[in-house]
């Protein structure tokens, strides 16, 4: 190391981050020490400070070494700092900052409600970010921020917030093209107008009784969980959409036009059926189709699925690959009218992998027919996977289907498999 150039030597230690191998490699040399000004990134995990046993606070030690780099470009700190610390560090490199990320430690902290600026607050010296992730965050007062030109990446990971400051923040980042949000509580209403967006997924705790409108033409990804109303008028460029919601139901959707979609995915306890029909209506020309919901029903009372027609609901999804399909939306095909009238020339194109998750053996006669059928007429199956979870019934029909599915697999071991 010591007959390497100068430039070298600075280009190898730019990719050392961890704070701590930092100062362990400060004490190597001379020429080690005024090499590492010129690192890129800044890492400070958990535990950097966890036996610290000199006078210096983390706060100081961190400004310390913050202090001693030219052009400090990412900064991620997991270790507990103060409000002030916070402020003091992004005084000095907030300008050239292009990513942060902090575990800001104070979602139950009652006393963060009174401090004046709030950590949340001191975010805002960092102006020219490109990329923002937060852990851990109270947002229940509105953050005194300017507009961030530059930021294109949000992520808020485990916040408790509230509406108005929400909105706050997304008016403060109007650039962005991805945005995070999970592990969030708090919100009842949540209202999205960013130009820019390409990625959302948004993960919200509680009730799961959210109304959700994204307004963001250039939307391509997708993920809600928690809401029940969602609206989403403009989706000529969305290709990848997961709806879930495990504590609520899901009432309303309302899309645009998805003739670009290619993945959906629907999972939830119980949706409104009118819910469901849109979102197959809509997603004919979808190539991924993933439906793990348990019932429908628009009330309290949870109810199956009524009958789903087979070749309808193929000929419908043309351009369907991957088919992954749990209990109730399965039960709905197999009703006894769905194969009793298919036209000769029926054939499912597309479909080549299928999974299938049985969770009980009633209607064993009409799920064997739809598991032949599904054979029969996918011209294209590479794989069918059967999944059976554990049956409720002890009697002998869990055992007669269970030998008939193991018939069935052997007959067709190329293609079908249990797992």
């Amino acid at each position: 190391m010591e007959s390497l150039p100068d430039a070298i030597l600075q280009f190898i230690m730019s990719h050392i981050n961890n704070a701590r191998d930092v100062a362990a490699c400060s004490c190597v040399s001379k020429r080690w020490k005024d090499s590492l000004p010129y690192i890129k990134t800044l890492y400070f995990p958990r535990n950097s400070f966890d036996n610290n046993s000199g006078g210096e606070t983390p706060d100081n030690i961190v400004r310390r070494m913050i202090s001693q780099i030219v052009q400090l470009e990412e900064l991620v700190v997991y270790s507990p700092f103060s409000c002030a610390g916070l402020a003091s560090w992004l005084s000095l490199v907030g300008l050239s900052l292009r990513q942060l990320e902090l575990r800001m430690d104070n979602i139950l902290d009652t006393q963060a409600l009174n401090e004046n600026p709030s950590k949340l607050d001191c975010v805002g010296a960092a102006r020219n970010l490109e990329s923002l992730k937060l852990w851990g965050v109270l947002m229940v007062n509105s953050p005194k921020w300017d507009v961030f030109q530059n930021l294109k990446n949000l992520e808020i990971i485990g916040a408790r917030l509230e509406d108005p400051v929400l909105s706050v923040v997304l008016r403060s980042c109007p650039y962005l093209t991805r945005l995070l949000l999970l592990g969030c509580e708090g919100v009842r209403s949540v209202s999205i107008d960013l130009p820019y967006l390409e990625e959302c997924k948004m993960d919200f705790y509680g009730l799961g009784n959210i109304s959700l409108s994204l307004k963001s033409p250039k939307i391509e990804s997708l993920e809600v969980q928690g809401c029940s109303w969602i609206r989403v008028p403009e989706t000529n460029h969305l290709r990848n959409l997961s709806i879930s919601n495990n504590a609520g139901r899901v009432y309303m959707v309302d899309f645009g036009k998805l003739t670009a979609l290619e993945s959906l995915t629907m999972r939830g306890v119980q949706w409104c059926w009118d819910a469901i029909c849109k979102m197959l209506k809509l997603s004919s020309e979808v190539k991924h189709l993933y439906m793990k919901v348990e019932f429908t029903g628009d009330f309290e009372a949870l109810q199956p699925f009524p009958e789903i027609d087979f070749v309808d609901f193929f000929n419908s999804h043309p351009k369907l690959h991957k088919f992954d399909i749990h209990g109730a939306m399965f039960a709905a095909l197999c009703q006894k009218n769905s194969l009793k009238h298919v036209d000769s020339g029926f054939m499912i194109p597309c479909l080549e992998d299928v999974v299938i998750t049985v969770r009980s053996p009633l209607n064993a006669e009409q799920k064997m027919s739809t598991l032949e059928s599904l054979l029969k007429y996918g011209k294209s199956l590479r794989t069918m996977v059967i999944k059976i979870l554990q049956m409720k019934s002890s009697h002998s029909s869990a055992d007669d289907f269970f030998d008939e599915v193991c018939k069935f697999t052997y007959q067709n071991h190329k293609i079908v498999r249990i797992e």
